[in-house]
C-alpha cells in the first residue's frame, strides 16, 4: 500500500512533454511499419513471412499508438501508461519481427529507443529492469520460435547484443532518469524557498518604516513601499506621459535635484527635506541598484525617528553626567545661597546692592531647579499603579496647591462630577505631572493685566479617565505647539525645557498620554489620558 501511494506521488513528477514526444515516436514507428506493409517500398524486405500476421499487426498497433496518444495527454496515471505501451511496443516489434524477417534489424534497433525512454520515464528501477527484460524474453522467444519451425533468419550473436544493449541501455537511461527527477525536485524546492524568500522581502521593504523608492536613469519611479508612498502622497502614483512610471521630478523636485547632485559626484545636501505638507521630514539616502546602472535606490528615513534617538542618547548621557556632578554644582550654590542671605541681613547694604543681591538668590534657585529637573529625569523611578479616584485627587490637589503657594488673585478650580472616575497610576507621578502643568498654566495662560483663571476638569472620554489642566490665556501657537514635548525646548529665559518633556515620560510609563488641545476662543488645554481600573500595566 505504501509503495503504491508513493508511486501514485510520483506520478505528477512524470514530465508530460516527454511522454509527449514518445506517443509521437510510436506514431512514427506505426506509420513506418505501416508504410512497410502497404507500400512499394515493402519490396525493399522481401516477402513477408506471415502477410495476414503482418496486417494485423500494423494495424492494431497504430490503432493502439493513436489511442496511448490521447490517452496519454489526460494526465492521469502516467507511469502506468508508460508501463503498459512499451509492453505493447515489444508485443508488436516481436510479432512483426517474426511476421517481416527483413525488417529485423530495423525494428530491433527502434525498440532499442521504446525501452530507453520507458526506463528513463518510469519512476522504479524494478519496472525499468522489468521493461528490458520483457524485450529480451520478446526477442530470444521470437528467435527460438523461429528457429523451432525454420531456420532462423539470424544469428545469435545478433540476438544477445541486442539483448545486452536493452539491459544496458536501460539501467543507464534509468539513471540518468533518477538524476534529473532528484535534480528537478531540488531546483523546485530551491525555487520555492527563493520564491518565498522573495516574498518575506517584498514584505519587508513594503511595510517597513523607512520609505524605499527605485529611480530610474530618466528619475522615473519604478517602485515604491508604503512608506514612500504616503511620503510622497499622490505624486508617486500612475505613470508619466511616457508610460514609463511617475516622474520624480514632478513628485518631491527636491528629492530630484538632490538625487542629481548626488550622481554629479557633488556634496549633497544633509538638511532633512519635507516631501508633501502633512507629512514628517525626512533624510534621503542614495545608493546605486547595480555598479554599473544609472538605476538608484532612495532611502527616505524618517527625521523624527533620527532626532528620538539622538535625544534619547543625549539624555542617557545626560543622566549619567548630571549624576556625578550635581553635588559639584549643588555645593557651590549653597554656599553663594547662605552667602547672599547673610549679605541681605547686612545694614550696611545700599538699595541698589540689596537689589543685585535678589538677582543673586533668584539665579540661583533657577540654577537649583535646573539640576532638579535633571537630577529627576536621570533618576525617574518605575511606576507603581494604584486605584485612584480623579475626582477625590482633583478636589486634594487644588485644596493643597491653594494652601502651600500664593495664588493671589489668580484661581483654581476643580471641575468634577458626582460620579467617581476611577483611574489606576502612580498617584506620586500624577501628582508631579499636575504641579508642572498648573504651574505653566500660572506664568504662561494669562492674558496681560489679568488674572489666570484655571480648572482641572475630570471626566470619561469614550471609556477612558481623562485630567485636563485648562487656562484662558493667549493659546499656544501651533509652530511652538509641535515643539511642546521636546527636550530643553522653551521660550522663556528662566525655563528650563524639561518640565513638559519629563511630565510626557512620566505618562507614559504609566501607559497614560499627555497632549496639547487647542482651545477654540482662546486659552490651551494639556489633556492626560489615563488607563481605566481594569487596565494592566507591566511589572
Amino acid at each position: 500500500m505504501r509503495q503504491a501511494q508513493s508511486l501514485l506521488s510520483r506520478i505528477e513528477s512524470v514530465p508530460r512533454r516527454e511522454l509527449y514526444f514518445f506517443a509521437l515516436y510510436r506514431l512514427l514507428e506505426a506509420g513506418i511499419l505501416a508504410a512497410l506493409m502497404f507500400s512499394p517500398l515493402g519490396e525493399v524486405l522481401g516477402q513477408p513471412r506471415h502477410p495476414e500476421l503482418g496486417t494485423a499487426v500494423t494495424l492494431g498497433y497504430l490503432s493502439l499508438a493513436l489511442g496511448l496518444f490521447f490517452l496519454g495527454r489526460s494526465g492521469r496515471w502516467l507511469t502506468w501508461i508508460v508501463f503498459a505501451s512499451v509492453c505493447i511496443d515489444v508485443v508488436a516489434a516481436a510479432l512483426a519481427t517474426h511476421a517481416v524477417p527483413g525488417a529485423t534489424a530495423g525494428i530491433a534497433m527502434m525498440l532499442l529507443f521504446n525501452v530507453s525512454a520507458a526506463a528513463l520515464l518510469l519512476p522504479s528501477t524494478r519496472m525499468a529492469l522489468a521493461v528490458a527484460l520483457l524485450a529480451i524474453v520478446a526477442l530470444f522467444g521470437e528467435y527460438f520460435f523461429t528457429t523451432f519451425h525454420d531456420r532462423a533468419s539470424r544469428s545469435v550473436a545478433e540476438v544477445i547484443m541486442f539483448a545486452v544493449s536493452y539491459l544496458a541501455l536501460a539501467y543507464l537511461a534509468h539513471q540518468a532518469g533518477l538524476k534529473a527527477r532528484a535534480s528537478q525536485a531540488l531546483a523546485d524546492k530551491r525555487g520555492e524557498e527563493v520564491a518565498n524568500l522573495f516574498e518575506v522581502n517584498e514584505l519587508i521593504i513594503r511595510r517597513m518604516r523607512t520609505g524605499v523608492l527605485v529611480v530610474d536613469a530618466d528619475n522615473h519611479i519604478k517602485l515604491a513601499n508604503e512608506a514612500a508612498s504616503l511620503l510622497l502622497g499622490d505624486g508617486a502614483d500612475g505613470q508619466g506621459a511616457d508610460g514609463k512610471g511617475a516622474s520624480l521630478l514632478h513628485a518631491a523636485p527636491e528629492l530630484a535635484r538632490r538625487l542629481q547632485r548626488w550622481r554629479n559626484g557633488w556634496q549633497t545636501d544633509e538638511t532633512p527635506l519635507q516631501l508633501s505638507p502633512e507629512q514628517p521630514e525626512v533624510q534621503p539616502r542614495f545608493a546605486r541598484l547595480l555598479a554599473d546602472s544609472e538605476t538608484s535606490l532612495i532611502f527616505l528615513d524618517d527625521a523624527t525617528v533620527v532626532s528620538r534617538r539622538a535625544e534619547s542618547l543625549t539624555l542617557a548621557a545626560l543622566g549619567r553626567f548630571s549624576a556625578s556632578l550635581a553635588h559639584e554644582i549643588r555645593n557651590p550654590l549653597a554656599a553663594i545661597n547662605y552667602a547672599v542671605q547673610l549679605l541681605e541681613e547686612s545694614q550696611q547694604i545700599t538699595d541698589g546692592d540689596r537689589r543685585l543681591l535678589q538677582i543673586i538668590h533668584q539665579q540661583c534657585q533657577r540654577t537649583n531647579g535646573i539640576v532638579e529637573s535633571v537630577l529627576g529625569l536621570a533618576r525617574r523611578e518605575r511606576a507603581t499603579p494604584e486605584h485612584v479616584d480623579l475626582n477625590t485627587f482633583a478636589r486634594r490637589f487644588v485644596d493643597e496647591y491653594q494652601q502651600t503657594l500664593s495664588i493671589e488673585t489668580d484661581t483654581l478650580e476643580p471641575i468634577i462630577g458626582a460620579k467617581p472616575v476611577p483611574a489606576l497610576v502612580d498617584p506620586r507621578h500624577l501628582q508631579q505631572v499636575v504641579t508642572v502643568l498648573v504651574q505653566n498654566a500660572l506664568n504662561y495662560g494669562r492674558l496681560p493685566g489679568e488674572s489666570a483663571r484655571i480648572r482641572v476638569r475630570v471626566f470619561n472620554a469614550e471609556g477612558r479617565p481623562t485630567l485636563d489642566v485648562m487656562d484662558r490665556g493667549p493659546g499656544i501657537p501651533e509652530a511652538v505647539a509641535a515643539q511642546l514635548f521636546r527636550p530643553f525646548f522653551t521660550t522663556s529665559e528662566h525655563g528650563t525645557g524639561l518640565g513638559l518633556y519629563i511630565a510626557r515620560e512620566l505618562c507614559r510609563a504609566n501607559q497614560a498620554t499627555l497632549e496639547y488641545v487647542p482651545v477654540p476662543g482662546g486659552g490651551s488645554c494639556f489633556r492626560i489620558t489615563l488607563p481605566g481600573p481594569s487596565a494592566l500595566l507591566p511589572a
